[in-house]
């Protein structure tokens, strides 16, 4: 419809129909299988407004979004969709071992729409029957982020043979036991500190005396 002149207020109501949509049997029949297949919701651009995690530890979320795709009537005139709420989003998660990433207010992602009601699987999480006779529905969406969105500040990247870990803030690793790193060498630009220890000594100003002593602790 794009670049179609507006017909004037007298002209009435305007929908899909075509005059070519009523020449014929074949014609008819593909103008109201068309319509039909106009109500499914499939897969579509979203926008998230609306977020229940913010990164914290805790099951997967939900997030309401916005379709950025408009509806176009029969005048080729737009109508915005109105906000989709409660779609569960993807999490990359096996068992209790996760990749915690929630979606932020501003991403756009896919939106994917099942062919059944799933309201009652949201519910209960387990096996269920659909709860309505719904099918294709924009209400039974989920959430898969990260299309169209502008560079990271804050990610990490595998390049080649190299892994690339950039944070804005601090980087924190726990472990009830150890923690163990594999590398022929260990390179830092600034302090390390450690405690725990009966003494703390500078990594690059102690000395070691030449009977076995513990180390001198340097400046």
């Amino acid at each position: 419809m794009s670049g179609t002149s507006i017909p004037p207020a007298s002209a009435g109501y305007m929908g899909p129909q075509r005059p070519e949509s009523d020449g014929g049997p074949y014609n008819a029949q593909a103008f109201l299988i068309q319509q039909l297949m106009g109500r499914m919701a499939t897969t579509t651009l979203v926008r998230v407004v609306a977020v229940s995690n913010a990164g914290g530890i805790a099951p997967v979320g939900t997030v309401d979004v916005h379709p950025l795709v408009n509806q176009i009537d029969g005048y080729g005139l737009a109508t915005p969709h109105g906000i989709i709420h409660g779609l569960p989003y993807f999490r990359l998660q096996g068992g209790a071992n996760a990749i915690i990433l929630d979606p932020e207010v501003g991403d756009i992602g896919i939106a994917v729409f099942c062919s059944r009601d799933i309201s009652n699987v949201k519910a209960g999480k387990n096996e269920a029957n659909p709860g309505s006779l719904r099918r294709f529905d924009w209400a039974d969406g989920l959430y898969i982020g990260g299309v169209l969105n502008g560079a990271p500040t804050q990610y990490v990247a595998f390049t080649g043979d190299d892994i690339t870990l950039v944070a804005r803030g601090s980087v924190t690793i726990t472990a009830p036991t150890k923690v163990t790193i594999n590398s022929p060498l260990v390179e830092t630009t600034g302090a390390i500190t450690a405690a725990g220890g009966p003494s703390q000594v500078g990594v690059t100003t102690h000395t070691h005396p030449a009977n076995g002593s513990p180390p001198t602790p340097g400046t």
